[in-house]
């Protein structure tokens, strides 16, 4: 029943709490996949600190917590974090991360000082002030969801329009600048959404917590694709699904709070992403280069039944296991195993505990004494390496070349000779 109630969304606090959160893990995530790129991942955390600061100056300026003057306070102070940043980079010898980090501790220490100033004076309106290091979920209301609501309009909208420009300072800023483009106009639009998804986001997740939203989804989803916009979609979808069980875990276990569960389930949802993703996931590398050494491992076998039957005049000849092993030492675990495995693969054939060439095994090793030569020939040939070093190459460069690369070599030694 109570999974039923959940995602009924009667009660209108659930309603406000789950939208909300993912309203808001969804945009942070699309504004945190090209923060991720751009290699500025620290810069959202130090920006989350330093709206602090801003947070308590407004509280004691104005004694109240009303949301858009605590916003306001939070902009500000999160945008001269930025400005200071860069102009220590452009007027000292600090470098960026240093730059950043520093800033990080210096406006997190004014925040909890200001805090603590709060905290020991008699206004009794402070209570809560301190769910901004934490978040507190549970408190979000209908004009909550309207802000964010409006600031996944504004993100969505501007991302759109300025996706190409964003690709590009992105990945090349001085391209973008080579092209014309205005790259401070469009740095100042990006940092902007940047400044306002952490100022939206504080009062969900807390200041502790909020960078967490904006790289943990990006850096999940960069194992499953290459291409940017699907990387915004799919760190999107992360991101909504994260604020979506976070909530839901917090609504059926009393007393847990949404934002530490959000990050929870986005970290997780990220190790998930780099162990088991197809291409990038680290099972996926494991297989592939397992695959790749027992490839190695039966083509130099059949390497050596090729040099070993050429040396004896009979590429059909059998051999033992101490004739391979005396021509060339490879662990009898290995080469025993190889050695089935070609013989399940019918490139081997078995007779009296020695084993012999099939034509598809002669055939497959004849086309493996072809890349090594092509590739050997190319060394020599065009790239003029000296020939002590030219076998060890072509050893290891025989395993990988493909048919389009060998004809692409036989071309380019084709036309040299000519």
């Amino acid at each position: 029943m109570e999974i039923l109630h959940f995602f009924t969304f009667t009660d209108p606090n659930i309603r406000y709490v789950v939208l909300g959160t993912m309203l808001l893990t969804g945009s942070a995530a699309v504004v945190g996949t090209f923060a991720l790129l751009k290699k500025k991942a620290l810069l959202g955390d130090a920006t989350a600190h330093a709206v602090f600061p801003g947070i308590c100056l407004v509280f004691m300026i104005t004694g109240s917590k009303h949301p858009l003057y605590m916003m306001l306070g939070a902009f500000a102070t999160g945008w001269l974090a930025l400005l200071l940043i860069d102009l220590f980079i452009k007027h000292s010898k600090i470098q960026e991360d240093v730059a950043t980090t520093l800033l990080l501790a210096i406006t997190f220490g004014t925040g909890t000082f200001l805090l603590s100033l709060i905290q020991n004076s008699a206004n009794t309106a402070q209570v809560g002030l301190s769910h901004y290091f934490f978040g507190k979920a549970a408190a979000l209301v209908s004009t909550d969801v309207y802000a964010l609501t409006v600031l996944n309009i504004i993100i969505t909208l501007t991302i759109i329009s300025f996706f190409k420009e964003f690709s590009l300072i992105t990945f090349d800023s001085l391209f973008a600048k080579s092209l014309k483009l205005p790259v401070s106009w469009l740095e100042f639009i990006f940092t902007s959404l940047m400044v306002l998804t952490i100022v939206l986001g504080v009062r969900t997740v807390g200041i502790v917590l909020i960078s967490a939203m904006l790289i943990t989804p990006p850096a999940a989803a960069s194992f499953w694709t290459d291409r940017l916009w699907m990387m915004v979609i799919i760190a999107a979808g992360i991101g909504m699904l994260s604020g979506l069980i976070g909530s839901f875990i917090s609504y059926t276990l009393p007393g847990m709070p949404t934002g530490p569960w959000i990050v929870l389930i986005a970290t997780s949802l990220a190790y998930i992403s780099f162990l088991f993703a197809p291409d990038k996931g680290l099972i996926a590398k494991r297989i592939r280069h397992a695959r790749h050494k027992r490839k190695i491992l039966h083509e130099n076998i059949l390497k050596l039944f090729y040099e070993i039957g050429k040396k004896k005049g009979d590429l059909f000849a059998c051999h033992s296991l101490a004739e391979l092993l005396a021509y060339r030492p490879i662990p009898i675990p290995a080469l025993r195993q190889g050695i089935r495995n070609l013989t399940q693969s019918s490139l081997l054939f078995p007779q009296d505990n020695m084993w012999r060439f099939t034509g598809a095994g002669k055939h497959a090793s004849e086309q493996i004494i072809q890349k090594h030569q092509l590739w050997k020939s190319f060394l020599t040939d065009y790239v003029k390496e000296q020939p002590i070093t030219t076998d060890e190459n072509a050893e290891l460069m025989e395993h990988v070349l493909t048919p389009d690369v060998m004809a692409e070599l036989q071309g380019l030694l084709h036309h040299k000779s000519a």
